[in-house]
């Protein structure tokens, strides 16, 4: 695969970072940080809490954990009984040898005459703050911390998060046993991936993002990051007024086996109505449906019509594909394409029964972009859906690594690896978008960008981007996200993609708070 990476400008987009990651950053700045981190992260989420009342003075309640999250709940204890409010904090009296930090921020609340209880008090409180568990947590919380957690789920008030919800995996977003659904998450030093895929927008409600001053990227350079508008902002220009259709490229779908001639169309409908200069889809069934009587303007051919020559600007082969004998042949002769390759549904369960197609595939000199959901994943690692959901990142990087293609592990926070090791999370998109021909209209909107021009890797980062967004606006527009269709999320994205281009919508921008 040629190399993509001066294409992917990184730097204003902000930097992921796994536990591991954060400790070594953590060390670095330990011994020469004043205030002390755990002062400055208390005092970041003091602020927050603030923030969350509003200038209500009712009581709160902080669980303090055994370790440094502990800490950093004593220290926002401290600040706002302080400040005036009425704090009552529960711990159960553990402590950490280690945590010398954690143990002073307790003897500073003791100072200043705060009260430690060793059980979770009933009562009415205006908020609670979760100070639990931090990124350190691998193992399932049970027990008393367990029922803790349960209590303060079926409270009707608001729930700070102090770095990570409490019983959530920071790497990979897993619930381990029981996990707080907070309100609010104040985040510290930098994003971690947990919070944006699997469980952890569930877990973390409004999620907001604090420094403390830290610049991470001169310890440890990223290697991931969220994806946003200024990844690609610079292919979001108007069309020149000379422009025509070849201008934009042909985008060839490949697909619709009998029964399945939907899913063909969904992708050729999104990569016309995303821009493509001309669209031909590859029929299976091209004898039944000759013609699309929704949009007349795709070319619907044969397989092998579509696929002979130099036609296409790309290829994307899969939607409503199958598995037959006809199907494993247009695979072999698609992956022999010069042209930039997408595959998706039925090609990628062909790409991983067959050691000859993956073979071809890692030989090929033209860019190959994949689009699975946790199921293919597991076939193409030839793992179980249970263990890609695990580890999304490790998943999707292990595809990209193992095939030589840039990959998105579809799902809540897509994941998007690049074969170099570099990871994306995206976090447009939402819940009414798990229903059928999604998969089909994204793999139509990065086969458009592509025959635009789109670099690869970029057209993958984009498309994934842009097709969360058109859904998030169909829910602004109530339309959703009960019975949020596909098709409607094919013209969302031609609008969104318009606007984006002249620069009147700025709701692409991410929700989460720096």
């Amino acid at each position: 695969m040629p190399n993509t990476r001066n294409t992917l400008n990184t730097g204003d987009l902000p930097a992921i970072y796994n536990a591991a990651a954060l400790r070594r950053i953590e060390r670095h700045y330990a011994p020469d940080s004043s205030p002390r981190l755990m002062e400055r992260a208390g005092a970041t989420g003091a602020a927050k809490a603030m923030q969350i009342l509003g200038g209500r003075h009712g009581r709160v309640l902080v669980m303090c954990g055994p370790g440094n999250n502990g800490g950093d709940g004593f220290v926002i204890a401290r600040q706002l009984r302080q400040t005036g409010f009425d704090v009552v904090v529960a711990h159960t009296g553990e402590e950490h040898a280690h945590a010398t930090d954690a143990v002073s921020a307790w003897a500073s609340w003791r100072a200043v005459g705060g009260i430690t209880l060793p059980r979770l008090p009933q009562g009415d409180y205006s908020l609670v703050v979760d100070a639990l568990y931090g990124i350190g947590l691998t193992r399932p919380l049970e027990g008393e911390h367990a029922a803790w957690i349960q209590a303060v789920n079926d409270m009707d008030c608001p729930v700070l998060a102090i770095d990570v919800p409490s019983g959530l995996n920071a790497d990979t977003g897993a619930v381990m046993g029981h996990a707080i659904r907070a309100s609010h998450t104040a985040t510290m030093i930098a994003l971690k991936p947990g919070l944006l895929t699997l469980d952890g927008p569930d877990c973390c409600g409004e999620l907001s993002v604090h420094d403390l001053g830290l610049d991470c990227a001169a310890v440890l350079p990223p290697t991931g990051w969220q994806v946003e508008r200024a990844l690609f902002d610079r292919l979001l220009r108007p069309r020149a007024r000379n422009s025509h259709k070849g201008s934009n490229g042909n985008a060839v779908l490949v697909g619709g086996a009998r029964g399945m001639a939907g899913a063909a169309l969904l992708a050729g409908r999104a990569a016309l109505k995303i821009g493509a200069g001309r669209v031909y889809v590859g029929m299976l069934d091209h004898a039944a449906l000759p013609l699309d009587p929704e949009q007349p303007e795709l070319m619907i051919r044969t397989p092998g019509e579509v696929l002979a020559g130099d036609l296409a600007t790309c290829v994307a082969i899969g939607p409503g594909l199958g598995q037959s004998p006809a199907a494993l042949d247009l695979m072999r002769e698609a992956v022999m394409t010069p042209a930039t390759l997408v595959l998706d549904a039925d090609a990628l369960n062909l790409l991983a029964m067959r050691r000859d197609l993956e073979q071809a595939l890692i030989e090929r000199s033209a860019p190959t972009l994949l689009t699975p959901h946790p199921t293919e994943a597991a076939r193409l690692l030839g793992s179980t859906t249970d263990k890609v959901q695990q580890d999304r990142i490790a998943s999707a990087c292990a595809i990209a690594r193992r095939y030589r293609a840039s990959t998105v592990l579809k799902g809540c926070g897509s994941v998007v690896a690049l074969p170099d090791g570099r990871w994306f999370i995206n976090t447009t998109g939402n819940p009414g978008m798990a229903s059928a021909g999604m998969g089909d209209v994204l793999t139509g909107l990065i086969a458009g960008l592509l025959a635009q021009g789109w670099p690869a890797d970029l057209a993958l980062l984009g498309g994934v981007h842009l097709h969360g967004l058109a859904g998030d606006r169909l829910v602004e527009q109530g339309k959703g996200p009960n019975g949020l269709t596909a098709g409607e999320v094919i013209e969302s994205a031609r609008a969104a993609f318009n606007a984006l281009i002249a620069g009147s919508d700025t709701r692409e921008a991410s929700h989460i708070q720096f």
